[in-house]
This record gives C-alpha cells, structure tokens and sequence, in this order.
C-alpha cells in the first residue's frame, strides 16, 4: 500500500452537522424562525443573547408539560407524608397519649406540608433538567467562532442534519431567503478509533445527544 492511500485511510471522515445562520437583531431572527417552523423542520434552535418575547409562539413550541410534572411531585409528597404518618403512628406503632387519637389529619398537616413542598421542589428540578436535555456537554455549534457572540449581541439558528427535512442545499436556500448576516455550514469529524465508540454510544443512548468522546467538530 503506498503512502498516499495509508494518508487517506488514516484520515478521519466528515459529515454535515448542521447549518448555522447567524442574525444582527432579536425582529430578524423572529421572522427567521416563522419561516423556519411553517416549513415544518423539527430539530433546530433559537439562541438568544437574552430572552426574547414571543419566540416560542414563532417557533411553535408547544406550551411546557413542567407544571403538571411539578404537580404530581407535589401530590406525591403530600400522599406520602399522610400515609407514612398513618402507618407509623395508627397502626404500626401506637402510642396512648392522653386517650387521644393515634392518628389525625389535623396533627399530620406538618410533615405531609414539609414533603409536599420537597417533592415539588425535586420534580420541578429534575423536570426541567429532562425537558431541556440538560446537562448538554457537546454541541456542534459550539465549535464555531461566530457562535461565540450567541451571549454577547448576536441571535443565532441551528438546524441539525439529524432533521428528517434536512438537506444542504434546500435548508441553505430557505434560510438565506431569511437575510442572514452569515450563514455557515459545520462538518463533524467523526473519529473511528474503536476504543472511543462503545463510550460515545453509551452516552448518546443516555443524554440523547451526540457524544464529544468520539467526535469533534471543525467548520
């Protein structure tokens, strides 16, 4: 085998990650992301230096399940200290004070108050932590220079390559009728060293994001 063919086995293969456009003002990427949602792509992102008013009805995001979530968690606490008071205190281990009730709702109010609020506390937490695919340790955009003035003045779009309407040339042309400031097209390496792919899958089955063991990104 010669040099050159060992030289082009032993480089790593790219693909598309994603498309990055970039906007100058919170009205621009509004519009941007209208235009984006009616054309019916699902995995792509808003990113803001700051909250701006009215994007998730431009994105269509459907309104957050996280207060029912929280809800339950807290339905849960309260059921919970109730039942826990009435075991220990009515039937497993009573105690005669004074000839008065071992159990009753109004002397319970306490404790099943106290882990009401803490389950509440715990589902509203790790509720949101679900929702948002939180904690995100790897994202290919992070990898572009531009993208670093995301927290600073400029409002950026990711369309990932994983969306089932993906495609370079269609995606490109939709978000250029957008008037970006920049738009930039982001390759992922992908590194085939077999050591690293067990990991990366395991971490991906588990976040549900791709995995920086076994990727990095060049743009």
């Amino acid at each position: 085998m010669s040099t050159h063919e060992q030289d082009t086995k032993n480089e790593p293969q790219k693909r598309v990650a994603g498309i990055l456009a970039e906007y100058d003002s919170p009205g621009s990427v509004m519009h941007a992301a209208e235009m984006m949602r009616d054309a019916g792509y699902t995995k792509w992102d808003v990113n803001t230096p700051f909250p701006v008013h009215g994007m998730d009805r431009a994105m269509g995001i459907k309104p957050t399940p996280l207060g029912w979530i929280s809800f339950v968690g807290g339905l849960t606490g309260g059921s919970l200290g109730l039942l826990m008071q009435w075991w220990m205190n009515g039937v497993d281990y009573q105690l005669n004070i004074a000839g008065k009730p071992a159990f009753t709702l109004q002397t319970s109010v306490p404790v099943a108050y106290e882990l009401t609020i803490l389950l509440t506390a715990f589902a509203t937490l790790f509720g949101m932590f679900g929702l948002n695919r939180l904690p995100q340790l790897y994202h290919w955009a992070f990898h572009s220079k531009r993208f670093e003035r995301v927290t600073d003045d400029r409002f950026f779009i990711t369309v990932d390559a994983e969306d089932p309407k993906f495609n370079v040339e269609k995606t490109s042309e939709i978000l250029e009728k957008t008037h970006p400031s920049h738009m930039e097209i982001v390759h992922e390496i992908v590194e085939t060293s077999s050591g690293g792919d067990g990991a990366s899958l395991a971490f991906e089955a588990l976040t549900g994001i791709s995995s920086p063991l076994g990727k990095s990104k060049e743009h």
